[in-house]
């Protein structure tokens, strides 16, 4: 087992239990942080996937995926917290 095969057996495993808490989660903050990580563990993916097959392509995918969960992120925390600053 190669280390690339490793990081993409964590980054699933952590994917899924990420999930759980989503789904057992017993308040909005935590199912928001659950689905950061679940969100964030793609991009990771997607990294290490880009490693493996050696593309260029990947490097615009994570941007746009990190952009837009940095941008989801700040957007619960606004719902949760009741548009209070």
């Amino acid at each position: 087992m190669n280390p690339v095969d490793i990081a993409l057996l964590l980054l699933g495993a952590s994917m899924v239990l990420a999930a759980y808490r989503i789904l057992s989660g017993p308040d909005r903050a935590d199912r928001a942080a659950g689905a950061d990580v679940v969100l964030f563990g793609f991009v990771g993916l997607v990294v290490v996937l880009g490693l493996r097959v050696d593309s260029a392509l990947v490097v615009d995918i994570v941007l746009v995926c990190a952009l837009v969960g940095f941008l989801s992120a700040l957007s619960l925390a606004r719902l949760i917290s009741g548009g209070k600053r």
